[in-house]
């Protein structure tokens, strides 16, 4: 399988429909789009030419800490390792901005995920439209 990503800085359509097809038809979600989406670098993952997977970073105008979120995978794409690659690619674009930290607001149920890629649980679950979260956190190199 060939990969190839495309950072946006604005939001690309693929990303709508992937989040779309994830979030909100598959999981459910409502409060899919946000005022965030125009401030955020959207990076979307590409498969033998076609759109994986997506997701989003952004620095905290509050702390400076730089923020992933929305990271989605096409049912078709779960399990070759696509998560990993993007979530990877998303670290090494925020250590290019000066980033030396990431955060993100993890479903409970991808906690195992993310532990794998080196991230970190901190404080209490808390719930996003009744779907419990926990922030995770991951020095970069």
């Amino acid at each position: 399988m060939k990969t190839k990503l495309i950072c946006y800085d604005t939001l690309p359509e693929e990303a709508v429909q992937i989040r779309e097809e994830v979030f909100m038809r598959e999981q459910g979600f409502q409060e899919e789009f946000d005022e965030i989406d125009g401030r955020a670098v959207h990076l979307v993952l590409y498969c033998d030419g076609s759109p994986a997977a997506v997701c989003r970073f952004y620095q905290d105008r509050m702390n400076g800490e730089y923020l992933i979120g929305r990271l989605a995978v096409r049912k078709a794409y779960r399990g070759k390792g696509i998560g990993a690659v993007l979530l990877s690619e998303a670290e090494k674009e925020i250590e290019r901005r000066g980033g030396r930290m990431a955060a993100l607001h993890a479903q409970r149920q991808a906690q195992p995920f993310y532990e794998k890629q080196g991230y970190a649980a901190y404080g209490e679950t808390d719930f996003d439209e009744g779907c419990p979260h926990v922030w995770m956190k991951k020095r970069l190199s």
